[in-house]
């Protein structure tokens, strides 16, 4: 299982600003070591969900960046509200991770 993901999500006005942080390695498939090519390894999907209704459902390739962030704003939401994150690679590794909105400082 891959390490949890570090995800904030904060009011401000009716807004919450989502800030994702994602532990993977996002192997290109192209980098050489000493053994070898590094098999390619991605996060080929990314779904957030506000409440459980479906706000981002993108698809990604090898050309994103190791430990990918993703910074969002979602309308309509309140504290205590439930963000999730779940994102799927193309091993077929899986990791979900959910936060509640908190009031902005």
């Amino acid at each position: 299982m891959a390490d949890p993901m570090k995800i904030r999500a904060t009011l401000q006005g009716n807004t919450a600003d989502v800030r994702i942080l994602m532990r993977h390695p996002m192997e290109t498939g192209t980098r050489k070591t000493a053994s070898g090519v590094v098999p390619i390894h991605f996060i080929q999907s990314v779904v957030v969900t506000h409440n459980g209704k479906t706000v981002i459902d993108a698809q990604w390739s090898q050309a994103v960046s190791r430990d990918p962030f993703l910074g969002l704003r979602i309308k309509d939401a309140k504290v205590g509200d439930k963000i999730g994150v779940t994102w799927t690679d193309n091993k077929g590794d899986k990791r979900t991770d959910e936060v509640t909105v908190t009031a902005g400082a």
